[in-house]
């Protein structure tokens, strides 16, 4: 019995010991990772009023200044959540007779594993050359006129002429092309599917003939060696040529070949609001209303001053941003109490993790225009006061310790935008 006792005494020393030296393990992980880095939000508050964040050396002064709020984070920022900005004006721009080109992909923006971003130029009658790719391919016209044209596996070829505020959508593998027409031309953005994607590598017609062996395309189309060497040698991709025929001269020759079921394009200049409020209004592009585009859903949000995009998330994927017009900043929350925000300009690009909560608020004079790109067939989002608003009482007093008076007294239901 006295042997059993000293065993069962040795368990329970040994059980306390291990809670005890798991409990200090815990505090010391507390003071390294939580709590803000061991500091409460009077400190942290203090340390932004006391000349705490000053730096007398060096500074990028026109950096900072277009950057506020990551210079001075608001004091609930926390941690680093992970890349949610760059700019298309960081990015190298490939220039060549006829336009240019640059893009955001996962290599400038290493969290945006989802969806990569292209911002191109073509002046009047250029081409953006006949091609296809691994990834599926939305886009909208910023500026300007231009010939789109795709062709689909049963041969039928769709093709259209679109103008600011248009979107067209082409599926992967379906070679199509873009022409700027008359006037200045035309500017875009492509959004894309991938990535991991990039502009430079994409499946091209010259250089599908020029790696093919002379003999195979004379079996194959039946043309004279001569006529191989007066191919282009090398890739065109963007390239001059002349402005094409009327539409209707061009819909006229694919005759019965002309696709006419299918549209891959869209007016979203002229498409009514999806929610349109006091403070701005947002519209919903999926695969409800724009059935070509199968697998890129896209919100257009307008943010009139002092307006924000409420707090929300977006619970099947993750958010890829292209801001259009104005100036505003954005507040990303994630796990792990991760939190960052970060001023944004026209052409910059935002990336909100999937599920992430986030909040976006008019910061400038003037509307703020921006687009928000899914990965997803159809736009969802939930909005933090919706839920709030169908929480029981007892359930909203107990997680957010405020009186149920000041609880209901927040905007009711989902609102998407919210007034000054």
């Amino acid at each position: 019995m006295n042997q059993l006792s000293a065993q069962a005494d040795a368990l329970v020393l040994s059980r306390r010991t291990f809670f005890e030296r798991a409990a200090l393990t815990g505090a010391g992980i507390a003071l390294l990772t939580g709590e803000s880095y061991g500091q409460t939000r009077q400190e942290q508050q203090k340390g932004r009023q006391d000349g705490s964040s000053s730096d007398p050396g060096p500074e990028n002064k026109s950096l900072l200044a277009e950057n506020p709020n990551s210079n001075q984070p608001p004091f609930t920022d926390h941690g680093n959540p992970g890349a949610i900005w760059f700019s298309f004006d960081l990015a190298p721009k490939r220039i060549q007779a006829g336009g240019w080109t640059r893009q955001v992909t996962q290599r400038e923006l290493p969290t945006s594993k989802d969806i990569a971003g292209v911002n191109m130029r073509l002046t009047a009658g250029s081409f953006r050359e006949l091609h296809w790719h691994t990834a599926n391919e939305w886009a909208i016209m910023l500026t300007g006129k231009a010939r789109v044209s795709v062709m689909q596996p049963d041969g039928n070829m769709f093709i259209d002429d679109v103008g600011a505020g248009d979107l067209w959508y082409f599926p992967a593998g379906y070679p199509h092309s873009i022409q700027g027409l008359e006037g200045d031309g035309c500017e875009f953005l492509l959004v894309f599917d991938e990535g991991a994607f990039s502009e430079d590598d994409t499946f091209l017609l010259s250089e599908f003939l020029a790696h093919t062996p002379p003999d195979n395309i004379q079996r194959n189309m039946g043309w004279a060696r001569q006529a191989f060497d007066q191919l282009p040698a090398t890739e065109l991709y963007i390239f001059e040529a002349p402005l094409p025929e009327r539409l209707e001269d061009d819909k006229r020759f694919l005759g019965e070949h002309l696709e006419n079921k299918s549209r891959y394009t869209f007016n979203l200049a002229g498409m009514a609001p999806t929610q349109l409020r006091s403070g701005g209004q947002v519209q919903v592009v999926d695969s409800s209303n724009f059935p070509a585009s199968t697998q890129i859903a896209a919100a257009m949000v307008t943010l009139k001053p002092g307006a924000i995009r409420e707090m929300h998330w977006h619970p099947n994927v993750s958010e890829w941003q292209y801001w259009i017009r104005g100036k505003g900043r954005m507040t990303v929350v994630t796990t792990g109490a991760t939190a960052r925000t970060m001023d944004f300009n026209a052409n910059d690009v935002g990336y909100v993790p999937s599920m992430a909560g986030h909040s976006i608020e008019n910061t400038g004079t003037e509307d703020l225009v921006f687009l928000e790109m899914f990965k997803s067939p159809r736009y969802a989002d939930i909005s933090l006061n919706e839920w709030i608003d169908r929480m029981p009482d007892k359930m909203a007093e107990a997680h957010l310790k405020l009186p149920l008076s000041t609880i209901r007294s927040a905007p009711q239901g989902d609102n998407d935008v919210l007034p000054r």
